[in-house]
């Protein structure tokens, strides 16, 4: 099977790319940023503290996370809940970012993302898929932009869905997500050494298709 990793920051645009890119190769999307999200709201509707380990990891029996594909489409659930728009919230993304750093958390993906990409070909983005997840994808990119720029898409991104959202906080938030994905201790955010770096500050989205696919084409 063939197996492309995109990494990069939060905001970089990951999702909205290797989504596209997906559907033009007839691949899977795997958005395994979803599933820490899944798990980190889990995780706070039982009560835990994101940032607690012993208190996150007691919660990991019942969250029940898988990806379905509809149509080409992931989705994400929660046990029979269609969790996809829940988990695309600002606690989302921080509770996200605070249970990734916890081995037990990890250890419970693990498998879930590994096993997907032995059966299919696929796009998988995350923090770690070129380092840690899939060490051996044929195509690796590490996909980056500004955090001033990186923070102005999410901040749009929210308006468009219809929720509150101040650009300020977002930017903070964004700049805080940062220190905490590259600082952790266990996989922490980085390119891997034969991923092709994609700065995307200055480019919009069919600039970055058309970058991505070109990538794609040398590599494999």
């Amino acid at each position: 099977m063939i197996n492309i990793a995109i990494d990069g920051p939060a905001g970089a645009g990951k999702s909205t790319i290797a989504r596209k890119l997906a559907a033009n190769l007839g691949y899977i999307y795997v958005d395994t940023g979803a599933l820490y999200r899944a798990v980190g709201v889990n995780a706070m509707r039982n009560g835990a503290d994101t940032k607690n380990a012993e208190q996150v990891t007691a919660t990991l029996s019942s969250a029940k996370v898988s990806l379905r594909f509809v149509e080409g489409e992931q989705r994400v659930f929660l046990g029979e809940e269609d969790v996809s728009l829940a988990i695309r919230t600002p606690e989302a993304s921080m509770a996200a970012s605070n249970v990734s750093a916890i081995p037990a958390v990890r250890e419970f993906l693990f498998d879930l993302q590994r096993d997907i990409a032995k059966a299919n070909n696929c796009i998988m983005d995350g923090r770690d898929i070129g380092t840690v997840v899939l060490p051996e994808a044929q195509v690796k990119v590490f996909l980056t932009a500004s955090a001033e720029v990186r923070a102005k898409r999410r901040y749009d991104e929210l308006l468009a869905k219809g929720m509150e959202a101040d650009y300020n906080q977002v930017l903070e938030e964004m700049v805080q997500r940062d220190y905490q994905d590259s600082h952790r201790a266990i996989a922490p955010l980085k390119q891997a050494d034969d991923a092709t770096l994609l700065d995307t500050s200055e480019m919009n989205l069919e600039q970055v298709l058309e970058a991505l696919e070109t990538i794609v084409k040398e590599k494999i």
